[in-house]
């Protein structure tokens, strides 16, 4: 019997390194690009064309750093991109509370053909060119409501949220309208603070979808001083703007570091992901728990 446990013990130990090996180096395959992105923008045009940077960045510089700063543009696209992130997914957030709880209740009268209404949307779409006409019209264009109005809310991860919510104690609500608590106040001091996994989930979902949009921005805001990070770094992939390239000499006769398009997009693209990429793991573990509830309970 103890042979057959031991075999039983190393059977499992050996299944347990395969897995970890085989997504380990899943891993190192999904990590290598940004990797390879981030040695590139601190390397040399010279290395970067020789086709040297591997792992590790080849004489090792910041100059491509220095002169996406120093255009000034890109800090004002990243002030933007904070803002229209904040405002939109606070906006998102608050609209998918309010539809989902309502909706997560059974006492709710025409429930269901509510839901049946909300799912037809999901189903059918307008289109590119009849969102724009009607953003057109309203007078938004040029504004960031022109991205906010449009995307108020995600009926995906507002079905997320209502069934989330339908897997919470229905007696704690209860216990709240006895002791005189409205929907307001248990929404607000009931529902939110048990709903902080989901919440921390949807938040991000909506947060990275806000950061890496540029689509919309295209479309509607036409002015440069509005444009967003994302867009700018589409528009330096699609051609680099040329002063950023030049070579030549300074005031005091010193040459000046060449740079590659490859090298700036490189810096570009390590400045677009690098917020998302601190921010994560401080929601990790709300987030890993809100989507494995929110899309199995219900």
């Amino acid at each position: 019997m103890d042979r057959y446990k031991s075999r039983d013990s190393l059977f499992v130990r050996l299944g347990t390194g395969a897995n970890y090996t085989i997504l380990a180096f899943c891993a190192l395959i999904a990590l290598y690009p940004l990797w390879y992105e981030i040695a590139a923008s601190f390397s040399s045009s010279r290395a970067i064309t020789a086709g040297e940077v591997a792992l590790w960045p080849v004489d090792f510089n910041t100059e491509a750093y220095k002169r996406l700063f120093l255009d000034g543009q890109l800090i004002v696209a990243m002030r933007n991109t904070v803002l229209v992130t904040v405002v939109g997914t606070a906006l998102n957030m608050i609209l998918t509370v309010l539809a989902a709880y309502p909706l997560s209740r059974r006492r709710l009268m025409g429930r269901q053909a509510l839901l049946m209404f909300i799912t037809f949307t999901m189903l059918f779409i307008s289109g590119v060119i009849p969102n724009f006409i009607l953003v057109k019209s309203l007078g938004l264009m040029n504004t960031y409501w022109a991205l906010w109005l449009p995307s108020l809310i995600s009926t995906y991860n507002m079905f997320v949220m209502k069934t989330f919510m339908e897997g919470l104690p229905e007696e704690v609500e209860e216990s709240a309208a006895i002791d005189g608590a409205g929907d307001w106040r248990i929404l607000a001091q009931i529902m939110i603070p048990l709903c902080k996994p989901i919440i921390a989930a949807l938040s991000l979902f909506y947060a990275v979808g806000w950061w890496n949009s540029y689509f919309n921005v295209l479309l509607y805001v036409t002015k440069s001083t509005m444009h967003t990070l994302t867009l700018k770094l589409y528009q330096m992939i699609l051609q680099v703007d040329q002063s950023l390239l030049d070579s030549g000499s300074g005031s005091e006769g010193v040459a000046q570091v060449v740079l590659t398009p490859e090298g700036i997009k490189a810096a570009a693209i390590v400045i677009a992901v690098t917020p998302i990429l601190i921010v994560y793991p401080f929601l990790q573990k709300h987030f890993v728990k809100g989507v494995l509830i929110g899309s199995v309970k219900g």
